[in-house]
């Protein structure tokens, strides 16, 4: 059986989610690492994870390369790969960017749900595509192996992004918008742009980005990523979860507002709906990814092709993308 590999997870870590992920049998997770804070606050960040490692060394390990990840699992552990939803700790340096790969993150955001120095997020009402510090910072990412990810950013940023960078891209979190039209949804050509230069879709099992919302069927995801594996091709597929495993409801109020407003909350989930969202019925945490690995298999997908998705794609893409090209 292929590995199994969630390309990203904001949960409030814990030695029970540590140990569930053994349960569930993950062998990797890209954790998110940082929203909205700034490059002291990111390394603060970081400490917290150096503890972690540290502390429960027995369930998780540091991963920095494909090949961590195999040693992880060869020894029984979970292997964590760092990435960052935001491009915020880079400030206004372009120099950070390298910092950022020393230090052992592997994915970064071009913009988080706004516009930022990089490019423009998905919640503004318009996108002029990359800025100038946006091109150069492609080209410095792409130099160190710091992996650019277009989850959160706008149309027109993700098609010069796509095209800007000499490597391939991914967007970690998200599902088509053909399927479910919603802001954080991505449109068939920002998609087929995606793969034509080989990248990575990873399938969101959060809510928002769900048709149906919670009360979305297991059948009906498992429909939709086949559908991705005929539109996209079997390599370019995978399971990106978004999940938030318990978090406390408080923590949207971080994700969404930041420090930029002390407005109401907007875009995915409003002042009516504060706080997460429940999960959908067959997929509460990291115990449930052999529920998607059957869900995918009775949609028709042969069992080579379900390893691919439930992590192998990703594993070949970390292993071409984390050095320096």
């Amino acid at each position: 059986m292929g590995l199994v590999i969630d390309g990203l997870q904001y949960a409030n870590w814990s030695p029970r989610i540590f140990a569930e992920m053994r349960a569930g049998g993950v062998d990797c997770v890209h954790a998110t690492v940082a929203y909205h804070e700034t490059f002291r606050e990111m390394v603060y960040r970081l400490q917290e994870w150096n503890r972690r490692f540290a502390d429960h060394a027995d369930m998780i390990a540091r991963a920095t390369s494909a090949e961590d990840i195999l040693a992880a699992r060869a020894s029984g552990r979970t292997a964590i790969v760092l990435g960052l939803q935001t491009c915020t700790p880079i400030e206004d340096d372009l120099g950070l960017i390298e910092i950022l790969h020393q230090l052992g993150i592997r994915l970064m955001q071009l913009s988080y749900n706004n516009q930022s120095l990089l490019a423009t997020g998905c919640y503004e009402a318009e996108d002029p595509g990359l800025t100038r510090f946006g091109r150069e910072a492609v080209a410095e990412m792409n130099r160190v192996g710091l992996v650019i990810d277009l989850s959160h950013t706008a149309e027109r940023s993700s098609l010069e992004a796509i095209s800007a960078s000499r490597r391939p891209v991914t967007i970690s979190h998200a599902n088509p918008a053909w399927w479910h039209r919603a802001l954080r949804n991505k449109s068939d050509e920002v998609l087929r742009a995606l793969v034509a230069k080989g990248g990575m879709l990873g399938l969101s099992l959060y809510p928002h980005h769900l048709a149906a919302g919670s009360d979305c069927t297991l059948g009906d995801f498992a429909s939709m990523a086949a559908e991705c594996v005929s539109r996209y091709g079997a390599d370019h597929v995978g399971i990106g979860s978004d999940l938030c495993q318990d978090q406390p409801d408080s923590v949207v109020d971080w994700m969404r507002r930041g420090r930029w407003t002390r407005g109401p909350e907007f875009g995915e989930g409003s002042a009516a709906m504060p706080g997460f969202p429940p999960m959908p019925a067959w997929f509460g945490g990291n115990l449930d990814f052999g529920r998607i690995r059957d869900g995918l298999a009775r949609a028709g997908l042969a069992a080579g092709i379900v390893d691919r998705v439930m992590g192998d794609n990703w594993l070949r893409f970390y292993r071409e993308s984390f050095g320096p090209g």
